[in-house]
């Protein structure tokens, strides 16, 4: 699991507003430092759950490729 997962919860963001990723009003960086989502998926053998707030939704994502959005699986992004 060497790729980034920002694109994918981009993605599972816009599925849980039932929208394209390309209509969200959303800043991903206002809330969270992307390139550190990068760099904890980059631990590849770790296991780990991050959490964090957006306006409206709570976005977790996990080791094992996992994306949820308000507690209901999204995507993944392995």
């Amino acid at each position: 699991m060497g790729q980034s997962p920002v694109p994918d919860i981009i993605e599972a963001i816009a599925e849980a507003k039932e929208t394209e990723p390309s209509k969200l009003d959303l800043a991903l960086y206002e809330y969270i430092d992307p390139e550190g989502i990068h760099r904890l998926a980059s631990h590849g053998t770790a296991s780990w759950t991050l959490t964090f707030e957006l306006p409206e939704h709570e976005v977790t994502v996990t080791s094992d490729g996992g994306i949820f959005v308000d507690g209901t699986q999204e995507g993944l992004w392995a």
